[in-house]
């Protein structure tokens, strides 16, 4: 008996809260809010100033999609692979929740790289016109987002390592997944203002 208790005594205690149990959730939701408002106040600046100027505003009547296309694509792919990791450690599948979770790393970078080379592609800069200061102001904020949530996600990734997760627990991977899935929607806004809809104005 007293051995018994002492096992049950000396049992490490469980790490985080249950599922969305967490206070981090709501706080998660708040931050999102947040963001997406600020999105949309510099996504409405680039429309207004776009009706107001008419096409001749635009430097690139029809944007090259050669980067941004594929782009887009492996932002996309990369929340599918977050996705697909966090069902992993839903049900615990350790080897597929850090499949996962690396994989979206990794796509999340190359993300990064390819719109570093999309920047040095345009023909023009930051302080050209106002179009130009718009352009690299909200992909640039965008692209602060994907660095933020690659940390985070890194972040993840090594308490994932170490054991820190379970089927149970594990609101530190969810609140992650949600912040990284909210960075990929707010891209296809952006992509769809900064590359598309120069093809409707036009």
């Amino acid at each position: 008996m007293a051995e018994a208790t002492a096992v049950r005594t000396l049992a490490p205690l469980p790490i985080g809260a249950k599922g969305r149990n967490s206070v981090g959730w709501p706080g998660m939701l708040c931050l999102i809010a947040t963001e997406s408002a600020l999105f949309a106040y510099l996504l409405f600046s680039y429309y207004y100033i776009a009706i107001q100027r008419g096409p001749a505003w635009l430097p690139e009547p029809h944007p090259s999609l050669a980067l941004a296309g594929p782009n887009t694509i492996v932002l996309l792919a990369s929340s599918v692979c977050v996705w697909w990791g966090e069902a992993g450690v839903k049900h615990g599948r350790r080897g597929q929740h850090l499949l996962g979770l690396g994989a979206a790393i990794v796509l999340g970078v190359a993300f990064l790289v390819v719109q570093g080379f999309e920047w040095k592609a345009k023909p023009f800069g930051l302080a050209t016109s106002s179009y130009g200061s718009l352009f690299f102001t909200v992909t640039g904020f965008h692209m602060a987002h994907v660095i933020v949530g690659v940390c985070v996600l890194s972040t993840v990734f090594v308490w994932s390592v170490l054991g820190y997760f379970s089927p149970r627990h594990h609101a530190r991977m969810t609140i992650a997944s949600a912040y990284w899935h909210f960075v990929d929607v707010v891209w296809l806004a952006v992509f769809s203002t900064f590359y598309l809809s120069p093809y409707v104005m036009t």
